[in-house]
């Protein structure tokens, strides 16, 4: 926290840009002195691979500047070494060479330039850190057969590793961890850009960067935002919940992307799609790329069974699926909370505990236990998850993979209600002043959460997203461009509001269909703007993920949608809690109906969907997926691709896939059924994580509690005894 203080205590730049168009020679002046408040004493520092155009950008960005410009093979090496670089190179080889070069480079020093690196400089550490102790460090991303034929062109022959036998693509893919592990900022640079538009790439990048207190967020109940009501995102992680009941949203809005840069990423890994867009997303003062850089790298590594991460398959016809269940506990929910723990921690203050509340409808509880268990020994000692899940409200394998995941900071409580009861007893302790200040005062310990209502929850879910269109194109089932649908089961709508927002950030989906069961609340309001929860009685259903009622991220929809109307959404949310329902405005209904299509879907189309789909292709859907492929069967024109998101494994709702399989004499088993099914050596196979969690399941304890805030507040302060010592 402290070096997001002093990164925001810097000086703050100019509150615009004047453009060339703007600038006759009468206003020259005045344009080099607002430019160069930029800098002020600081470096801009460009970094990138040979043939990025660091030198060109960098002679360009000193004219904007008005200030001296160094390349440092030119005025630092071939100076230092009287020869040149090429020279060098060849005399001494690649080793060698990097020593001297970044020896040559550590003795030099300079204020208020424009620096061009070498492409090998971030190679040699000592001399990174000390430039980047008074500079800015831009990453020229170019992509990589730009550079391939930029160089083929230019016949370079001076790049460190460059010999027989490795690729100039070998070389680039080696260095990508270097340029990842020391830039301030990135400016992804598009097939075809000119020098003059990078170098005004930079200028917005680092007017960006400078800029510590543009990025903050509101409540969607918010009805005077304002600077005292705004929050950082390092505020919003922390806090979960807003203090007057809301979900906090960007005050501005996301970044919106180019074409030119979404085709950028075509090529791309999951990962590297994740840090391009949620560098643009979360301000560098709150977590800087390199810190994001190594939570993705932690997030999206081994503990995913597939390499993509979160691979899009076709199915029939124009329906395509989007596997969301590759994550260690085969939901989902893994995509973001494998992420999630990592950024809280970083961002939360060293000297506090944390407490995580979660209430989960079945898959939410085992991705947060597990999630936070990968934190380190020392995070895991001030920081412990507390989870509520309806105890006769999800399915066996649900329950015995919660029971599993607890851990040393986890705790999972059944609750002898249903979800929503649950959701609002997390949302309740949040606005109790009384218990919340107690925990404070006994147990030096705050509260957050680790449901979808935090936006750090729901940030990375716009990743796959955006990623599932991005490789439809790379498939080439589509060009960029060409419009798609998604279709996405939700009870919460926390996975369509991420993929309503892809589309804010320039992914060109065309229709979000809300996909229901028999507890079709959201259905309904599509269908007559009508929000209404009197006289309704929450069904379990064979999808117990979307068997929710109150839909939290739907506050961050309207919130969208009315333009940030604050007011509004506070007005129709206390109408819900007074009297049971609320009515859109017919204005607000009408933009709703723009993109949303909802439908429904039966217990038996449920099990027959899954019985035909198997049937005509192999693969087995789970109880959600199913859901949603009824409905987009029923209200997708076939005009276009569909995107049905798989949310979870089919092993996690096992006895129902059996019976849909028809398959008789089922053992209640979890284990046995699961078995059973892979015998079938069925399409996607058998999830091992999530066998090897249901085996560990007889290792923990399973708790129960009676659905009374009272009974929630003394389980809560009973495993805080446990944890954390009393303050006093």
């Amino acid at each position: 926290m402290a070096s997001i203080c002093n990164l925001r205590s810097i000086n703050k730049m100019a509150r615009f840009l004047f453009s060339k168009s703007l600038t006759p020679p009468k206003l020259r002046k005045l344009w080099l002195s607002t430019l160069s408040s930029l800098i002020g004493e600081k470096n801009l520092i460009l970094m990138g691979p040979p043939g990025s155009g660091k030198t060109s950008v960098g002679r360009v960005l000193g004219q904007k500047l008005g200030c001296p410009v160094i390349d440092v093979d030119d005025d630092v090496l071939e100076k230092t070494w009287n020869m040149s670089v090429s020279d060098k190179l060849q005399d001494v080889g690649d080793e060698q060479f990097l020593e001297e070069e970044g020896k040559a480079f550590l003795k030099f020093s300079t204020s208020g330039s424009v620096i061009s690196l070498t492409g090998s400089n971030p190679l040699h550490p000592g001399s990174m850190e000390n430039t980047k102790k008074n500079g800015i460090v831009v990453y020229l991303d170019v992509q990589s057969q730009d550079i391939i034929e930029r160089l083929e062109r230019m016949k370079v022959d001076r790049i460190v590793g460059q010999r027989s036998g490795i690729s100039m693509g070998d070389i680039l893919r080696k260095r990508k961890h270097f340029y990842k592990k020391w830039h301030d900022v990135r400016v992804v640079c598009e097939s075809g850009d000119c020098i003059e538009v990078v170098a005004d790439k930079v200028i917005d990048a680092v007017k960006r960067y400078q800029s510590v207190d543009t990025e903050t967020f509101v409540s969607t109940r918010s009805q005077e935002p304002n600077a005292k009501q705004s929050k950082f995102f390092s505020d919003v992680v922390i806090e979960g919940l807003a203090n007057d009941g809301g979900l906090y949203v960007p005050g501005n809005g996301l970044p919106k992307f180019t074409a030119g840069e979404w085709r950028r990423l075509v090529k791309s890994s999951y990962t590297e799609r994740a840090q391009i867009i949620l560098e643009r997303c979360i301000h560098p003062a709150d977590v800087p790329p390199v810190v994001l850089g190594d939570i993705l790298e932690r997030a999206y590594g081994d503990n995913f069974s597939c390499s993509k991460i979160a691979p899009v398959r076709h199915l029939s016809g124009n329906q395509y699926i989007l596997e969301l269940f590759h994550g260690p506990t085969a939901s989902f929910k893994d995509l973001a909370l494998q992420f999630m723990p990592h950024i809280f921690a970083y961002c939360i203050p060293k000297v506090c505990n944390y407490l995580v509340l979660v209430a989960t409808s079945g898959d939410t509880g085992s991705a947060v236990l597990d999630g936070f268990s990968r934190l380190s020994d020392l995070d895991k000692r001030r920081i412990a998850v507390f989870c509520l899940y309806p105890e006769d409200g999800i399915s066996q394998v649900q329950k015995s993979q919660i029971i599993a995941c607890q851990g040393q900071n986890g705790l999972a409580v059944g609750v002898e209600s249903d979800f929503d009861f649950c959701q609002k007893a997390v949302k309740d302790l949040f606005t109790n002043p009384k218990f919340t200040g107690f925990l404070t005062a006994e147990y030096g310990t705050s509260l957050s959460t680790g449901n979808s209502i935090n936006w750090a929850r729901l940030l990375p879910q716009i990743v796959y997203h955006a990623s599932a269109y991005l490789d439809l194109v790379d498939q080439s089932v589509i060009t960029f461009g060409s419009p798609v649908d998604v279709c996405i089961p939700t009870g919460n709508f926390g996975n369509i509001m991420a993929a309503l927002y892809a589309k804010r950030m320039g992914i060109p989906i065309r229709k979000f269909i809300c996909a229901s069961n028999q507890n079709h609340i959201l259905t309904d309001l599509i269908k007559t703007g009508c929000y209404d929860l009197r006289g309704r009685k929450l069904l379990q259903s064979f999808s117990p993920a979307i068997d929710i009622l109150k839909s939290s991220n739907l506050e961050r929809y309207l919130h969208l949608l009315s333009n940030q109307d604050g007011r509004l959404v506070n007005t129709l949310y206390s109408q819900l809690e007074g009297q049971g329902y609320f009515q859109l405005p017919e204005s607000l209904f009408r933009l709703l109906q723009r993109d949303l299509i909802g439908g429904w879907c039966s217990e038996s189309d449920c099990v027959s969907a899954i019985r035909h789909v198997y049937g005509t292709t192999g693969y087995i859907l789970d109880t959600h997926t199913a859901v949603a492929k009824v409905v987009a069967d029923r209200v997708q024109d076939r005009t276009c691709p569909v995107i049905i998101s798989c949310t979870a494994h089919y092993s996690k709702f096992a006895p129902v896939i059996l019976q849909a399989l028809r398959i008789e004499e089922i053992k209640q088993n979890p284990l046995t059924q699961l078995h059973v099914l892979n015998s079938f050596r069925p399409l996607p196979p058998a999830h091992k994580s999530l066998l090897a969690m249901l085996k560990d399941q007889d290792n923990h304890k399973s708790r129960k509690c009676q659905a009374n805030p009272s009974h929630i507040m003394d389980c809560v302060e009973n495993y805080l005894q446990s944890l954390f010592l009393k303050v006093h």
